[in-house]
């Protein structure tokens, strides 16, 4: 079942390689099963592969590879296991553009706007992790004069990491990438979705990896999630997406005490002051909706308070930029939007569109189907401005995951700042002003885990991410996360009497 790790810049061939395979003990497997599921391509329809269907089967053998690997790895010195996963980094920097075009075929993700982006910072998040292997150390206590008191960090075991269909390439770096330089062993649970791009990852890494340090299962959350999460011998879980199946994971881990990180919903606000530079203003609202991601994004700038002063020239020139994107072939170069990943999530985003309007909010439907007859079946979706929305609507409290942003206008601050926290989820927020101590103000006040002033970047490594209330439990993306998250510390006493 053996895979050319030769650069493939043919996405459908090199789908078509990669069907029905997990990659377990660094090798290919089939499921023990026998059975796949399709891989649709969402801007045709076409089914381009199959993905091995996973079941507790597939799992025992990828946490038993992991178990007896992770012993051997933790045994290598920190800087040696860094400067592997750094290496991991420049093979897939060579493989990008390979990458970029898989996860736009299996995504619906337009190739210049987001796919090669992510495929980008894919590689740079395991050079940023493994570089900080020389970080892992511990403390000297001032205890005693007569004892050698001292902490070290050592790996917690085998990790479960679970990830979402949105950005799996860069959410499975920032969980793999810091495990490994902690001396952990990994098994991946992807997406059904979004199977391919990254096992071929996983495969790359591999290359230079020990076999059985990262694995990697496709399947569904019943049955391949649940008996990776409940695994006896996974110390760890970290998991992205939905927040009921976070409950799930989180209640699941509880039952064996093991630690979780969840990054879970949002349903971020942006808040523009009368002052705000425009310009600035609409194209952080265009990146921070994410509308290149078909808005498919948990930090998505969704509700936008915008106020009474500049509420109707914001509308108007959002529109027209909106308006100017091209929606179309993800591996289009001249594409600006993409699709929705799946029927499903296309069917979810449609009803509460249905929703917006039949609860009186004005829509502005922005952008040009396209018109190619090759796309006819793709998953594509007009972004949708709703203006004339309270904040209680619930398309303004509810996570919808699709081109659907909510404007709403705002005259009182103190109130402005109470709407945007009136809400279950904590993950981001943005706020545009030019009042410095405005700004300050509304920073510390706003109720979310990743705030920003006059700007909307993305999750990037070396930026603390993480959520507050629903959002999720725990940071990820920097050296405290692999500290906090993927290793425990140990106290030692030496009685030198």
């Amino acid at each position: 079942m053996s895979v050319s790790t030769d650069l493939q810049l043919d996405p459908f061939a090199l789908a078509k390689e990669l069907s029905g395979k997990h990659f377990i003990g660094g090798e290919f497997r089939p499921a023990a099963s026998g059975q796949t599921f399709p891989v649709v391509n969402p801007a045709t329809g076409e089914t381009v592969a199959e993905a091995a269907s996973g079941e507790a089967a597939d799992v025992d053998a990828a946490v038993a590879s992991a178990k007896a690997a992770q012993k051997e790895w933790a045994k290598r010195p920190a800087r040696e296991r860094g400067k592997l996963v750094a290496e991991c980094g420049r093979i897939l920097d060579a493989h990008k553009e390979e990458i970029a075009k898989l996860i736009a075929l299996e995504t619906g993700k337009a190739l210049r706007t987001e796919s090669r982006v992510e495929a980008g910072v894919l590689a740079d998040a395991f050079v940023f992790f493994g570089g900080l292997a020389p970080e892992l150390k511990g403390e000297t206590v001032p205890f005693n004069p007569n004892m050698l008191t001292m902490t070290v960090r050592e790996p917690v075991g085998v990790v479960g990491a679970i990830i979402p269909w949105n950005v799996p390439l860069l959410l499975m770096a920032l969980k793999i990438a810091p495990a490994m330089v902690a001396g952990n062993a990994v098994v991946v649970k992807s997406a059904e979705e979004a199977p391919l791009a990254v096992l071929r990852v996983v495969q790359l890494i591999n290359t230079v990896l020990p076999a059985g340090v990262v694995n990697i299962l496709s399947g569904y959350g019943p049955e391949c999630g649940a008996p990776l999460v409940s695994h006896k011998d996974v110390n760890k879980v970290t998991f992205t997406g939905s927040v009921e199946t976070g409950k799930i994971v989180y209640k699941t881990a509880a039952e064996k005490l093991i630690p979780v990180t969840l990054e879970l919903g949002g349903k971020s606000p942006m808040i523009v002051c009368g002052d705000a530079d425009m310009d600035q203003a609409i194209a952080g609202a265009i990146a921070g909706m994410r509308f290149t991601r078909q808005g498919q994004s948990c930090t998505a700038s969704s509700r936008i308070f915008v106020h009474d002063s500049i509420h109707d020239a914001f509308v108007e020139k959002l529109k027209e930029k909106v308006n100017a994107m091209k929606m179309g072939d993800p591996l289009d170069e001249s594409t600006d939007i993409g699709t929705i990943v799946s029927p499903q999530q296309m069917d979810r985003v449609l009803s509460y569109i249905a929703l917006g309007k039949e609860g009186g909010a004005t829509a502005h439907v922005c952008s040009a189907m396209p018109n190619s007859e090759t796309l006819t079946k793709g998953l594509f979706v007009q972004p949708h401005i709703f203006t004339g929305v309270k904040n209680t609507d619930r398309i303004a409290q509810e996570e919808i995951f699709g081109p659907v942003c909510c404007i709403i206008r705002w005259t009182d601050y103190e109130d402005v700042i109470a709407q945007a926290n009136d809400t279950e989820y904590g993950l981001a927020a943005t706020i545009w002003t030019r009042d410095l101590k405005l700004a300050m103000d509304a920073v510390h006040r706003l109720e979310a885990g990743f705030v920003q002033v006059n700007q909307n970047l993305v999750v990037q490594p070396n930026l603390s991410y993480g959520g507050v209330k629903t959002s999720g439990l725990g940071k990820e993306a920097t050296l405290e996360a692999m500290l906090e998250h993927f290793t425990h510390k140990k106290t030692i006493i030496i009685n030198m009497k």
